[in-house]
């Protein structure tokens, strides 16, 4: 059973900020589960809604929502990968692109997280980013509530026939597809960045 999850504030109400050991705590050894590892069950219905709701509550500059969410599971799940896979059989690097499958095919969920960016006054770069920062809560909120997670682009990612396939239309692009299970096996630390090396004070 998934941890509760409280429910979202009323608009407008206040939200004092608040230290929050347990999210350092997550943070500090959050790691993606491998996509070939994510079994059933998957989230419930329900669960996917809440998953869905928190990954919403990204950074978005001009509040324009610049993203949606496309859900593919079970037999639909299955029938988008055929099509990948039908796809693939004629391009010349065919055996290396059906194998790239495996990843969507394996895990019991799969949500597509487009960026759709709007005209106007918020540059789009900022709208992508928002995007991003969609991936990234979705696949934070599913390993908060237990499942595995991992967040994947690949070659169907960027395909013109595979974008059609999905549904994409105009200026949108898949900002990541986000793979939800359960995890077989625990994911094992991986070398991380050296931030002292990364990071530099700004001097005039």
């Amino acid at each position: 059973m998934s941890p509760a999850i409280p429910k979202p504030p009323r608009f407008g109400e206040a939200l004092p900020i608040e230290p929050s050991p347990e999210t350092l705590a997550f943070l500090a050894h959050r790691r993606s589960a491998s996509a070939l590892a994510l079994t059933a069950p998957g989230p419930s219905r329900a669960e996917l809604t809440e998953l869905l709701t928190l990954a919403a509550r990204a950074p978005d500059h001009g509040k324009l929502t610049p993203w949606r969410f496309i859900v593919l599971a079970g037999e639909a799940k299955a029938a988008f990968a055929a099509r990948l896979e039908a796809l693939a059989s004629g391009r010349p690097d065919a055996p290396k692109l059906v194998a790239k499958l495996a990843k969507l095919k394996t895990p019991p969920l799969c949500v597509a997280v487009l960026s759709t960016p709007r005209d106007g006054d918020i540059p789009q770069w900022e709208q992508i980013l928002s995007a991003g920062a969609v991936c990234a809560n979705l696949t934070y909120a599913a390993l908060a509530m237990g499942f595995g997670a991992n967040w994947i682009t690949d070659w169907y990612a960027y395909d013109p026939d595979a974008r059609a396939v999905l549904g994409l239309s105009g200026a949108e692009q898949v900002a990541g597809f986000i793979l939800i299970g359960t995890a077989a096996e625990a994911p094992q630390e991986r070398a991380r960045p050296d931030v002292a090396g990364l990071t530099q004070d700004w001097t005039p």
